[in-house]
C-alpha cells in the first residue's frame, strides 16, 4: 500500500529564463522547501513501516502518517498549481514534468517487478502500478485547473464530488477512487493565498501545532485496533469498507475533517528559513519515484520478514534508514544523474504553439 507523496509541489520548478536587467529573480521561499522535504520523508518512513504492523509502535505510526502526508503534498502542489493554465509553455511543462515521468516509471517498476518475480511482464498505463498513481491524478487535477478558478464554491463543489465517489464503483482503471477522493485537498490548495500560510508562520502556532501532531499520534494508537486501516489509502467504495453510504460519507467527512486539522499543524511546526535540507524540498519527486525500487525489493524479498526488523528497535532503525535514503535520493548528484527521465528537454517532441482556426 502507498500513496504521495508527491506530489506539482514535488515537481522541480524549471529553471526558466534569465531575470531582465535590473530586476531581481524571485526568491523561492525555503518553508514551502522545507515542507515538501520533511513531507517527503513521512512518505518513506510510511512505506518503511507497511509491513511491520504487528509492532504496535509501527502500527500506530503508520496510521498517524497516513492520514496526512499525502494531503500536505496535495494541498502544496494546488498551491503551486494557481496560476497553471493552459498556455504552451505550461502545457508543455505538464508532459515532461508529469506526463513522461508516469510513462518511464510505469514502464520500468512493471519491468522490476517482473525480473524480480518471473511472472507475466505487464505494462498498463490506465492502471498505475504502485506509487505512480500521484503522477497521474497530479495530471488530471492540473488539467482541471482552470475549471476550480471559475466555479463559485469550489472546495464545496470538489467535496461532494470526492463523497460521492465512494458511493459506487469506479474501478481500478486511472486510479479514479483516489483521483477523486483526494480531488478536495488539490482545490483547497487552489484557493489558499499566501497571508493563509502567514497566520501559520505567527510563533503561537508552533507551539499549537506540535500539540496537535502529538494529539492525533495519541489517537492513532487508540484508533488502530478499531479501526479498519483500508480507510486511510483512499480506495475502496464504501461497500468495499463494509458499511452503508450513510455511515461511509460521515466517515469520509470525519477523515478529511482530521487530516485538514492535521496537514495545518504539520505546517505550522515546518521550519521557516533557510536550512541545509531546505534545496532537497526542490528535488522530491526524485526520491518518491525511486525510493520505490527499495521498498519493492524488500517486498520480493520478503526482508521486512527479519527477525530483529519486527521489534520496536528495529522499527527505530528502518525509520532512520528510511528518512536517510530518501534524503540521499534529493541530492544533486542523484538529480543530475536522473534528469533524463524526471524532467526531460523533449524540444525536438512540440511544435510550434497552434491556435484555433477562425473561419
Amino acid at each position: 500500500p502507498g500513496p504521495v507523496a508527491p506530489p506539482a509541489a514535488a515537481v522541480p520548478a524549471p529553471a526558466g529564463p534569465p531575470p531582465a536587467a535590473g530586476r531581481p529573480r524571485k526568491q523561492r521561499d525555503p518553508f514551502f522547501d522545507n515542507a515538501k522535504y520533511f513531507a517527503i520523508v513521512l512518505v518513506a518512513i510510511g512505506h518503511s513501516i507497511a509491513y511491520l504492523q504487528n509492532v504496535p509502535m509501527a502500527k500506530g505510526l503508520y496510521l498517524f502518517i497516513y492520514m496526512f502526508h499525502m494531503p500536505v503534498f496535495i494541498v502544496l502542489t494546488g498551491y503551486m498549481s494557481r496560476n497553471w493554465t493552459f498556455s504552451g509553455g505550461k502545457a508543455r511543462r505538464l508532459i515532461t514534468a508529469v506526463g513522461v515521468p508516469y510513462v518511464v516509471f510505469e514502464v520500468a517498476y512493471s519491468l522490476y517487478d517482473w525480473a524480480w518475480t518471473g511472472g507475466r511482464l505487464e505494462v498498463s498505463l490506465l492502471e498505475p502500478y504502485y506509487l505512480t498513481w500521484f503522477l497521474l491524478a497530479l495530471f488530471m487535477w492540473r488539467l482541471s485547473t482552470p475549471v476550480w478558478q471559475q466555479v463559485r464554491w469550489p472546495v464545496a463543489l470538489s467535496l461532494v464530488i470526492a463523497l460521492l465517489s465512494y458511493t459506487g464503483e469506479l474501478g481500478s482503471t486511472l486510479s479514479l477512487h483516489r483521483v477523486l477522493g483526494l480531488l478536495p485537498f488539490y482545490v483547497i490548495g487552489l484557493t489558499l493565498r499566501p497571508e493563509h500560510f502567514e497566520v501559520l508562520k505567527r510563533p503561537i502556532a508552533r507551539p499549537i501545532g506540535a500539540v496537535v501532531l502529538v494529539a492525533g499520534l495519541g489517537f492513532a494508537y487508540v484508533a488502530m485496533g478499531r479501526m479498519n486501516i483500508e480507510w486511510i489509502f483512499w480506495r475502496h467504495t464504501h461497500e468495499e469498507m463494509g458499511v452503508a453510504n450513510a455511515t461511509g460519507t460521515l466517515m469520509r467527512v470525519a477523515m478529511f475533517g482530521a487530516a485538514a486539522v492535521l496537514v495545518a499543524a504539520f505546517l505550522a511546526v515546518v521550519p521557516r528559513g533557510r536550512h541545509w535540507f531546505t534545496g532537497l524540498g526542490a528535488a522530491t519527486l526524485y526520491g518518491y519515484l525511486l525510493h520505490g525500487f527499495l521498498t519493492r525489493a524488500m517486498n520480493f524479498t520478503d526482508g521486512w520478514d527479519i527477525g530483529w526488523l519486527n521489534t520496536e528497535p528495529g522499527v527505530l532503525a528502518a525509520v532512520a534508514t528510511a528518512a536517510v535514503v530518501m534524503t540521499l535520493l534529493c541530492t544533486p548528484p542523484v538529480v543530475r544523474m536522473m534528469r533524463w527521465a524526471l524532467e526531460p528537454k523533449l524540444t525536438w517532441m512540440f511544435t510550434p504553439l497552434r491556435r484555433p482556426v477562425r473561419k
